[in-house]
């Protein structure tokens, strides 16, 4: 931030957090300006995952934060936070917090939890989520084509996942497929290492180029019943997890925001045109304006739904009785990351322009903000998808067959 410039948090969100939570959020800077910051951008040119910034990451102790006691705001927040230092980093963060390691929280057995917890909280092991596959992406709820058969005491996998992040290096994949005997969706514990399994990088990517997307085979992959999450039985148990996913995509796209801003705004003051800065322009302002603007109703919008989840959370009803339930459902999660990432696109693509062709070359940090934007607004469901979802909560009509 230029000195004596506010915040970015123009109207101050992060005053709702406690006295604790604030300085935990500060810690967490101090470590991105030291660790991430400087590097983020050649990781990103190289697209390669520096596996070394992992044991200083986890020295956050950080993972799952809700679980430890912290705010929906606060763990919103830390997202955001990571989001504006490297998005890609915060893409591996929340596919190994937030998918992983929180299923194991939520479906895990006891066994399973003493196995695997206290490492993959660590990050000594690493986890994937493997949902997706190459013919289904949107409509995996219905057409999941990867398939477990229980064999004795062994589950035996077939199939094909896509675009999983972590998937190359992974110790273990939370996989999900359907059981040919009822036609049900289960989760597995796929140690990625096991025979049959084949991982290959997806190359060739504009955005989130430093996140290690892998296609995953499955061929007659042998996995023990120990290995099977108890608690999963229906896709229902999906959607438990990436409606917790969605809304942190939604404090993503604040994140993104955040980091255009910081950009843009340090580059109209420091750059000269027509022998005066470029914040001295009108249209520069204005443009500059409406980031804040978008970045501001983003960041208000996902301060409420962290409220709604801290209420479901407390089992406090209140406010959510007048509007039919408690919590932040999945049509709830569905506007904040769809309403977000609309903004978001709009306010990297404002920030690309204020830099003109500066801003198309890595060398100035926006280009890889501009890029990566493109994957916030397509993962964890298109801004199409959930905009449909909503569409059907508001209207009682199905637009999706």
């Amino acid at each position: 931030m230029e000195s004596g410039l506010p915040s970015a948090d123009f109207y101050g969100f992060e005053s709702l957090l406690s006295d604790a939570e604030r300085a935990k959020l500060q810690e967490v800077r101090d470590f991105l300006a030291a660790e991430v910051t400087p590097y983020a951008t050649d990781w990103w040119n190289r697209a390669e995952f520096p596996l070394e910034v992992l044991p200083k990451l986890a020295g956050l102790n950080l993972s799952t934060p809700v679980q430890q006691g912290y705010s929906y705001l606060f763990s919103g927040m830390v997202i955001a936070e990571l989001t504006r230092a490297d998005t890609s980093l915060a893409t591996f963060f929340m596919v190994h917090h937030d998918l992983f390691v929180e299923a194991l929280h939520e479906f895990g057995t006891e066994e399973q939890k003493a196995r695997l917890l206290d490492d993959a909280m660590a990050l000594t092991i690493t986890g994937a989520f493997a949902l997706t596959e190459p013919l289904h992406g949107s409509d995996v709820a219905g057409g999941m084509a990867t398939t477990a058969t229980r064999d004795g005491d062994t589950w035996v996998l077939n199939g094909a996942k896509r675009w999983i992040g972590n998937g190359t290096f992974c110790d273990y994949m939370l996989l999900w497929a359907r059981d040919t005997e009822d036609g049900s969706v289960r989760g597995f514990i796929l140690d990625a290492t096991l025979p049959g399994v084949t991982r290959t990088a997806i190359e060739n990517k504009i955005a989130l180029r430093t996140v290690q997307n892998a296609d995953i085979l499955l061929d007659n992959v042998r996995v023990p019943e120990a290995d099977r999450f108890a608690g999963i039985n229906s896709f229902t148990d999906t959607k438990h997890l990436l409606r917790g996913s969605r809304i942190l995509v939604g404090w993503q796209a604040v994140g993104q925001q955040l980091a255009a801003f910081d950009a843009a705004r340090a580059y109209a003051v420091e750059r000269h045109q027509f022998g005066r800065p470029l914040a001295s322009f009108q249209l520069i302002q204005e443009q500059l304006v409406r980031m804040l603007g978008n970045t501001t109703a983003s960041l208000g919008l996902m301060a409420r739904v962290a409220q709604l989840q801290e209420d479901e959370h407390r089992g406090s009803h209140g406010v959510q009785q007048q509007v039919r339930h408690s919590g932040a459902d999945m049509a709830q999660a569905a506007l904040a990351k769809s309403y977000t990432s609309s903004r978001m696109r709009e306010t990297v693509a404002l920030g690309r322009a204020i830099f003109g062709g500066n801003g198309i070359v890595t060398d100035y940090g926006m280009a890889k903000i501009f890029a990566d934007a493109e994957a916030i607004y397509t993962y964890e469901g298109s801004f199409e998808i959930n905009t449909l979802i909503v569409g059907r909560a508001v209207t009682g009509v199905s637009a999706i067959l």
